[in-house]
């Protein structure tokens, strides 16, 4: 299954970007291509919650679980949608200088496999314009300073 990963030191704290992270009803305002979401059910440890994203004039519905262990780690599970699996997984760690890193990975399988290897040459870009997405939210939450990425594959 093809996947991407992105490792990011920022300088808000781990219980922050969980918040961010964890806050899908308010995914629309910020992230690029969501048009809508609709929170099904929601825990402390548990949300299904559908995402509609916009491209143009197309429209997809996806439905996911979120498992949340708050303040290190959400898991995304795919439940239902164009695709046959959409996978993810945030990471929070705090660090001892301040502020915490972020990792964040994501695998996905297309129903067709032609059009796995066609869209997957974008997916590359979409993720990271999405991770600058979640990185701009907080600078807007939380004050804005800088931060230093790294990727990793």
């Amino acid at each position: 299954m093809p996947g991407i990963r992105e490792i990011r030191r920022l300088p808000w704290s781990a219980e922050q970007m969980y918040d961010l992270v964890a806050d899908v009803g308010r995914y629309g305002e910020f992230l690029p291509w969501v048009v809508a979401t609709r929170v099904r059910s929601d825990s402390e440890e548990e949300m299904v919650a559908d995402m509609l994203v916009g491209f143009n004039a197309l429209r997809e519905k996806f439905t996911s679980r979120v498992l949340k262990q708050r303040p290190g780690r959400i898991e995304v599970v795919y439940l239902d949608g164009p695709m046959r699996d959409l996978d993810n997984v945030w990471e929070f760690r705090s660090i001892e200088e301040g502020g915490c890193e972020i990792d964040f990975a994501v695998s996905f399988t297309f129903r067709n496999a032609m059009f796995e290897k066609l869209a997957g040459q974008y997916f590359d870009r979409a993720f990271r314009k999405m991770v600058g997405a979640f990185e701009a939210r907080a600078e807007v939450l939380y004050g804005s300073s800088s931060s230093s990425a790294t990727s990793a594959a």
